[in-house]
């Protein structure tokens, strides 16, 4: 069974907006947050959380890293050629990186095998 809340932090309307409806169809019940302070009130009642990194009005590491001390699990989202921010990713608690073009082709997929656990559903990027 999927974590129920799952708190979205993304500062793009448009990439907010698509993984909000991403963990939706996965069968999240999504929080969207915009910046760290949301992320920290949101954090309380959150089981998971998906950050995009490449934010403009937060730091997407200092997202991953907060949520993961809070006991959170951790997908986050970049840019696929972005090799250096997917390693600080996963060394700030990310338990996935994952590139938006896997989000865009397959995201339902990936995001429900990672809410149901799963630590391989699809390639790593």
């Amino acid at each position: 069974m999927p974590p129920s809340r799952v708190v979205v932090v993304a500062d793009d309307l448009i990439w907010a907006e698509r993984l909000g409806r991403l963990v939706r169809a996965a069968g999240g019940d999504v929080v969207a947050v915009r910046d760290l302070d949301g992320l920290r009130s949101a954090l309380p009642s959150a089981a998971a959380v998906v950050v995009d990194l490449t934010a403009r009005s937060y730091d997407g590491l200092t997202a991953v890293a907060e949520a993961r001390a809070a006991g959170r699990r951790v997908l986050a989202a970049a840019q696929h050629d972005d090799l250096e921010l997917h390693r600080r990713a996963r060394a700030a608690g990310a338990e996935r990186v994952v590139a938006y073009r896997l989000l865009h082709e397959r995201g339902v997929e990936v995001i429900a095998g990672w809410l149901a656990g799963e630590t391989s559903v699809g390639p790593r990027a």
